[in-house]
């Protein structure tokens, strides 16, 4: 039987265990050499995501954008998944600086708020572990120094990340939630949150006169700070922060 080829894609370690795209790059490119780079394929991939979303990001529509023929992708990439780590590992270069600093709770808030910001920015992130790992490069670096700030604290390596997962789960939910909301103003033709309300006024309405909920009424007619995302996200992470601490009595 005739044995792989030596660019075969799928000749890996030889014993059954996938490398990664990270540890294929690693490993000197054959002649001739490569007319695209890995950074240029994430660029271009990340460009059709900001614009259209996850989805349409295609081995064709990138092939497309680099102009080049869509099974010459391959020689590069497997496909999709590994674009999408490309892609990841892209975005989360443009938060490399967070985390200096040498007091734990400021490296974390600094973090969170710029992994917010990074995330509104590319909004397909949210979706990217339905499709692939987060261990990539620059992933794996952020979470790298955010361990580092910890230490030197008394905490054992699972707290240390627990107290990171949970910072993290908070920026991704408030997030989330933030994107979730913005998606749904884009498909109801909503500019801002007010034209939104107009158009569930009789839903809001209706469960309002129902006398049913109460405490949430009180919020609606009480609540001056609705629309104040970003006041609303600094309170919930300094309240993560705020607990971490006097549980950890760090």
């Amino acid at each position: 039987m005739a044995g792989k080829k030596a660019d075969d894609p799928a000749d890996d370690t030889g014993d059954g265990v996938q490398e990664s795209i990270w540890q294929r790059m690693q490993r000197p490119a054959r002649p001739p050499r490569a007319a695209l780079t890995h950074a240029q394929i994430g660029a271009a991939a990340v460009e059709i995501a900001d614009a259209e979303g996850l989805d349409a990001v295609s081995m064709r529509r990138l092939a497309e954008r680099l102009g080049v023929a869509t099974m010459g992708l391959y020689r590069y990439v497997r496909g999709k998944d590994d674009v999408i780590e490309l892609m990841v590992d892209a975005v989360y270069a443009e938060e490399a600086r967070a985390g200096e600093g040498s007091d734990w709770r400021e490296v974390l808030r600094v973090s969170a708020m710029r992994l917010r910001a990074l995330t509104l920015r590319h909004p397909w992130l949210v979706e990217t572990t339905a499709h692939s790992g987060p261990l990539t490069p620059n992933f794996v670096a952020r979470t790298d120094r955010l361990l580092a700030s910890l230490d030197g604290l008394g905490l054992d390596a699972d707290t240390a990340m627990t107290v990171i997962g949970t910072v993290t789960a908070f920026v991704t939910g408030a997030t989330t939630a933030r994107i979730r909301m913005a998606r749904l103003m884009r498909k109801e033709g909503a500019e801002k949150m007010d034209d939104l309300r107009s158009l569930y006024s009789s839903r809001m309405r209706w469960l309002l006169e129902s006398g049913r909920y109460p405490a949430f009424e009180r919020y609606i007619r009480q609540g001056v700070r609705k629309d104040d995302d970003d006041w609303q996200f600094e309170l919930g992470l300094d309240s993560v922060l705020d607990g971490i601490a006097a549980r950890l009595k760090i």
